[in-house]
């Protein structure tokens, strides 16, 4: 027990004078802080990523506006009206001609898939494997679940109406002006960090431009030559048109978006339609997704993003596992860019470090 201290009398009934309580109540408020913390980063990060999405959306309309601007002297906002209105007809296309034939062949999804399932089986079988039918059905059902519970995420996070709206205004008004955003922001900083912010700012637009710039290129390339290869190529080569060759060209176009795994569950689903057609068919839809996916890989990704932020492979899958458990679809989709957005601030971070340290050993010397 500590000592009394007459001292005590005249000090404040808040204070604490023994330094041990004091050390004791220094260390909760710490460990307070660090959950307080913890759950307001919990609470605000599906905000602060569908933030980030108006960003990446925004560097997607700031790049059409900036090669706009080399071959159009208009007015910035004239741009990006240009480019949103390109967007807006496109899906208008997409809705209107393309929905039809894509709605039949989706219908013929599940049969292809069942028909697929039944052959593989039987396969085994003759094989002398021993698969149980009910048990791979069930299998099935689970898959579908898990598809659907997916797409409810996929709903509830990205696909309310208020979300999708919030990102499109926000990407809007970023891409606009957005040096009257990063004036705001760097106001709010120390002067000796304005510079290092702007240089940070730029390198990550910069970054981001490029990295959307060639996933969007990827998306064209690979829908456009995986159509072209499943229809008149193999009708060239005698194989014969691939069934729902335009769905599965748009979902190839739209799963490149994300890396590394997009590209798998695209190849997948095309080899097994291409299969129902026959053994022929579905080696020749093995060499079109290898195809496409090494000429898009190889060809058309270095050509546009070679100068973007390098990620390793097994990084990207990482954090893309990462995201996707932790804020579903969206997740997912936005991995990558955030993951290039961190190497982007890191690297300034030891360019500064190596910079502090040879002022450092300069001054030292003197």
């Amino acid at each position: 027990m500590p000592e009394f201290d007459e001292h005590d009398l005249g000090s404040s009934p808040s204070r604490i004078s023994d330094p041990r309580l004091r050390h004791e109540v220094n260390r909760a408020l710490v460990w307070a802080a660090v959950i307080g913390g913890v759950a307001l980063a919990v609470a605000i990060a599906r905000p602060l990523l569908a933030i980030f999405g108006a960003m990446v959306f925004a560097a997607i309309i700031d790049g059409g506006a900036r090669l706009l601007g080399r071959i159009m002297p208009i007015g910035r906002i004239w741009r990006v009206a240009l480019v949103l209105f390109a967007g807006v007809a496109f899906m208008v296309w997409l809705a209107s001609f393309a929905g039809a034939t894509i709605a039949q062949e989706a219908e013929q999804f599940p049969a292809i898939l069942e028909r697929q399932l039944g052959e593989l089986i039987a396969m085994a079988r003759e094989r002398g494997i021993d698969i149980n039918q009910a048990q791979i059905q069930n299998y099935a059902v689970n898959f579908t679940s898990g598809i659907g519970t997916v797409t409810k995420a996929l709903g509830g996070i990205l696909g309310g109406f208020a979300t999708v709206l919030l990102i499109i205004v926000i990407g809007i008004y970023l891409a606009i002006d957005p040096q009257l955003y990063e004036r705001g922001v760097a106001w709010m900083l120390p002067r000796h960090r304005r510079e290092s912010f702007y240089l940070v700012v730029d390198r990550m637009s910069l970054t981001m431009r490029r990295l959307m710039g060639g996933r969007l290129l990827g998306m064209v390339v690979e829908a456009v030559f995986t159509y072209l290869m499943l229809t008149l190529v193999a009708q060239l080569l005698g194989i014969g048109t691939v069934p729902m060759a335009a769905l599965l060209a748009i979902l190839t176009g739209l799963l490149a978006f994300i890396p590394n795994l997009g590209a798998l569950v695209s190849g997948v689903l095309m080899v097994m339609v291409g299969f129902s057609g026959g053994v022929d068919m579905g080696l020749y839809t093995i060499f079109v997704y290898f195809f496409v996916q090494n000429f898009d890989g190889y060809v058309v990704i270095p050509m546009i993003a070679k100068k973007t932020v390098d990620l390793a492979p097994a990084l990207v899958l990482s954090f893309q596992l990462i995201m996707g458990l932790l804020f579903g679809i969206i997740g997912l989709f936005l991995a990558d860019p955030l993951l290039a957005m961190i190497k982007v601030a890191l690297e300034r971070r030891a360019e500064i470090a190596g910079l502090e340290e040879r002022a450092k050993v300069a001054k030292n010397g003197a």
